[in-house]
């Protein structure tokens, strides 16, 4: 299926949740689904279900609901996820660590196969199997061990010198949890982490709630 180029950036995220969700139901030996029913799971009206849907293709029949493989292929085609993604982390540190810890990102096709830091004492480590190697070889690493996505957890100061390498190793895809913003040629993408700008959507959302009250 072709993709509709002018699908927006918040169907594209309400996208990624329904795939979520699929997953569960899917666990659950659930074989087909309305948008009734997915709907009162995610809080979300089913007439916007069926308008997103109907935006990536048509693969449901009105008053049968969607065949919970079929909705799966299709969302998982259309979101890129039917390969594999192989990724790295640049910065070694509490976060970088983290990161890799996380062992979800393998289960869902997003495996990191190396963490690079410049510090010595870490460089050798395995954190979760996945070792820290030197910078110095992150380079011949991307292009020896087809890594997609580069994810930054760099400080500030040197976010932009990090994206360039791995602009110029070929990644085209990178995850930047830097907190500032990078440049990137055009047919690079980018999703910015901002724990901070997170917490003021939150601290938004809650102070709404008490001035409806």
């Amino acid at each position: 299926m072709e993709k509709d180029k002018t699908v927006s950036n918040t169907t594209i995220r309400r996208l990624t949740k329904y795939y979520r969700y699929i997953e569960e139901l899917n666990s659950k030996n659930v074989k087909i689904v309305s948008s009734y029913t997915l709907g009162k799971m995610m809080g979300i009206s089913p007439s916007l279900i069926r308008q997103d849907f109907n935006a990536i293709g048509e693969f449901g029949r009105q008053g049968h609901g969607y065949q919970l493989d079929t909705l799966k292929q299709e969302i998982g085609n259309f979101l890129g996820l039917n390969k594999v993604h192989n990724m790295i982390v640049i910065g070694a540190g509490n976060l970088g660590q983290t990161l890799a810890n996380y062992d979800g990102f393998d289960k869902v096709g997003f495996p990191i196969k190396a963490l690079f830091d410049i510090n010595p004492k870490l460089i050798g480590m395995k954190i979760n199997g996945v070792e820290i190697i030197d910078l110095d070889n992150l380079k011949s690493f991307i292009k020896n061990n087809n890594i997609d996505i580069g994810i930054l957890c760099v400080r500030k100061h040197c976010v932009q010198e990090m994206t360039d390498i791995l602009v110029d190793a070929g990644i085209k895809g990178i995850w930047n949890f830097s907190a500032t913003d990078i440049n990137v040629p055009d047919d690079v993408k980018v999703e910015n982490v901002n724990f901070s700008n997170s917490l003021f959507t939150l601290s938004y959302l809650m102070n709404d709630k008490y001035n409806l009250a």
